[in-house]
C-alpha cells in the first residue's frame, strides 16, 4: 500500500493507522475530529490518542455499511479521546489501588538509567533476587547504582523479570530489536479463506445478531489479555454489544487496573495447564467469534494451544495477539510493558533531553498500551467486515513497540501549548452511576460518535473470578 502524505500528526497517524487496516482512503472522509487541547508531552499523544480512538470508529462504520445499511459518519473528541488514554472510571466514595508496586520505578545506574517492573509478584521476585535487596526503594536504589543499566537489564531479564535500560532514540534506531520493529507492519495480518462456515461458530449459530445501531451485539470475543493494551481492546468491543468473557489463571489480579478495564465483562477464571478446564477452553474458543490475546510469543504453542491448534478448532476465528517487543528480532519473546517499551525505545529520553531533566521523562500516561488496543479492537472489526464478505477468518498480530515507532514517527517538540481543560464533573460523565464491585462511580462519555450507534455498556465493572467459564 501506498503511503499517505498528511499534513498535521492526526492525519498522519490516522492515515498510517487505516492503511495497516487496508482502508478505503475514501472513507476517511466520514472522520472528523472534534475538541481542542492536549496532552502535556514532547510526542503528539493526543493526536494519537484521536487517531487510534477515531479509526476504531470507523471501521465501525464500515461494519454497518456491509448491514445494507448508509455508512455513518464517525466524530472523534480529542480531548475526551485523551481523557480515556488515562482514566475513564472516576470513584464515588472510594479510592483505586495503586496503580504501582513499591518498587517498581525508574532507578540511577553507574551509567545510565534502568525502569524496573515489579507489580506481579513473580517479576518482583526476580529483580531482588538479582539485586539481592529487599523490597525496600532505598535499598534497591542503592543496589542499582552498583550496575550499568545494560547489565542490570540482562540480568533481570534472564532471572525472569522485567526490566528496561533507558535508550536514546538513536540508540534504539541502530539496535537489532529497534531495526526489527522498523521492518514490520504497524498490523501483521494473515488470511484464513475457508470453504464452508465452521458449523460450531457462534456467529453461524446465530449469537451474533449485528444491527446498525448495535453492530456487535452477541458477537462472542474471549479475551485473554491483562493490563491495559488488550483490555482496552475488548472493553471497546464489549461498549458496542460484544460479549466479552475474560478468562485469568487462578490468583491472578491487577488491582490497579481492574476497575478501568473490566466493564462490560464477565471474568472467570482457568487454570490452562489443568485438563479439565483445558477441556472447558476448546469448548470456549470452538464457539468464539474472536479471540484475544497478550502472551509472548510461543506462550500458548507451550501451553499446547499453538496457532494451528486453534485454527483447527475454530477455522473462522478472528485471532488478534499483541506482544511488547514485536513479533521478530531477538527480543520478540521478551517480556514487557508499556513504561518499560518506552524506555527501551528512546521516549523517556526524548522527553528528558527536550526538556531539559534530569530524569526520564516518559509520556504522561500509559498511550502505547491504549492506542495499540484501540488499534486491536479497529483489527477485529475489520476482520469482521472482511468475514462478512466470505474471505474467511484472521489472524492480526500488533506490538507496543511498533506503535512506538508510529508516535515517535512525528518528531520531537515542544509541548503544546493549548493544554486540555479539567474534568468537568457535570458535562464529562454518562449520566449513569456505574455499580462496580468495589462501589459507584461515574465513566466519562464515550470519546467517539458513530452516527446511530451509541457506544454503552450493560455490564458495570466488577471483579475478577465473579462469572462462570461459558457462554
Amino acid at each position: 500500500m501506498s503511503r499517505l502524505p498528511f499534513p498535521c500528526a492526526f492525519d498522519h497517524c490516522t492515515g498510517q493507522i487505516w492503511e495497516a487496516l487496508d482502508g478505503d482512503p475514501v472513507a476517511l472522509q466520514r472522520l472528523e475530529q472534534r475538541g481542542r487541547g492536549s496532552l502535556a508531552s514532547v510526542f503528539p499523544v493526543s493526536d494519537l490518542a484521536a487517531a487510534s480512538l477515531g479509526v476504531a470508529g470507523l471501521c465501525l462504520s464500515e461494519l454497518i455499511a456491509q448491514l445494507d445499511a448508509a455508512a455513518p459518519r464517525v466524530v472523534v473528541d480529542r480531548r475526551l479521546a485523551s481523557l480515556w488514554f488515562g482514566h475513564s472510571l472516576h470513584p464515588q466514595g472510594w479510592e483505586m489501588p495503586a496503580l504501582w508496586d513499591s518498587v517498581a520505578g525508574d532507578y540511577r545506574t553507574a551509567d545510565g538509567w534502568i525502569r524496573l517492573h515489579t507489580n506481579a509478584p513473580h517479576h518482583r521476585a526476580a529483580a531482588l533476587a538479582v539485586l539481592d535487596a529487599p523490597a525496600e526503594r532505598e535499598a534497591v536504589a542503592a543496589a542499582v547504582e552498583r550496575w550499568a543499566a545494560q547489565e542490570l537489564e540482562s540480568a533481570v531479564v534472564a532471572q525472569g523479570g522485567c526490566a528496561a535500560a533507558m535508550r536514546g532514540l538513536s540508540e534504539w534506531a541502530a539496535h537489532p530489536q529497534g531495526r526489527a520493529v522498523q521492518r514490520e507492519p504497524l498490523l501483521a495480518w494473515q488470511m484464513h479463506p475457508h470453504p464452508h462456515p465452521h458449523p460450531q461458530s457462534s456467529r453461524h449459530a446465530g449469537a451474533w445478531q449485528p444491527s446498525a445501531r448495535r453492530p456487535l451485539q452477541g458477537l462472542r470475543v474471549l479475551d485473554l489479555t491483562r493490563i491495559l493494551a488488550g483490555p482496552a481492546a475488548t472493553r471497546w468491543l464489549a461498549g458496542h454489544g460484544a460479549e466479552v468473557l475474560r478468562i485469568d489463571p487462578p490468583g491472578w489480579e491487577e488491582p490497579g487496573t481492574v476497575p478501568e478495564v473490566t466493564l462490560g465483562k464477565r471474568c472467570a477464571r482457568l487454570d490452562l495447564r489443568a485438563p479439565q478446564h483445558r477441556a472447558v477452553f476448546e469448548q470456549l474458543l470452538a464457539g468464539a467469534d474472536v479471540l484475544v490475546h497478550g502472551y509472548r510469543d510461543g506462550a500458548l504453542e507451550g501451553l499446547g494451544f499453538g496457532a494451528a491448534w486453534r485454527r483447527q478448532v475454530n477455522p473462522s476465528l478472528i485471532d488478534v495477539s499483541l506482544n511488547a517487543y514485536g513479533w521478530s528480532g531477538p527480543w520478540q519473546q521478551r517480556r514487557g510493558f508499556d513504561s518499560l517499551v518506552q524506555m527501551s525505545a528512546g521516549i523517556a529520553d526524548a522527553g528528558m533531553r527536550q526538556l531539559g531533566r534530569d530524569r526520564p521523562t516518559p509520556l504522561p500516561l500509559q498511550a502505547l498500551d491504549h492506542a495499540t488496543g484501540y488499534l486491536m479492537a479497529a483489527a477485529v472489526v475489520m476482520a469482521l467486515v472482511r468475514r462478512s464478505q466470505g474471505l474467511g477468518g484472521s489472524t492480526v498480530q500488533a506490538s507496543l513497540a511498533r506503535t512506538a515507532h508510529l508516535l515517535a514517527g512525528q518528531g520531537v517538540g515542544d509541548p503544546d501549548s493549548c493544554t486540555l481543560a479539567p474534568v468537568d464533573g457535570c458535562a464529562d460523565f454518562g449520566a449513569a452511576v456505574e455499580a462496580t464491585s468495589w462501589g459507584p462511580a461515574r465513566r466519562l462519555r464515550a470519546p467517539v460518535e458513530v452516527a446511530g450507534a451509541p457506544m454503552h455498556w450493560e455490564r458495570a465493572a466488577c471483579a475478577l473470578g465473579t462469572a462462570a467459564a461459558a457462554w
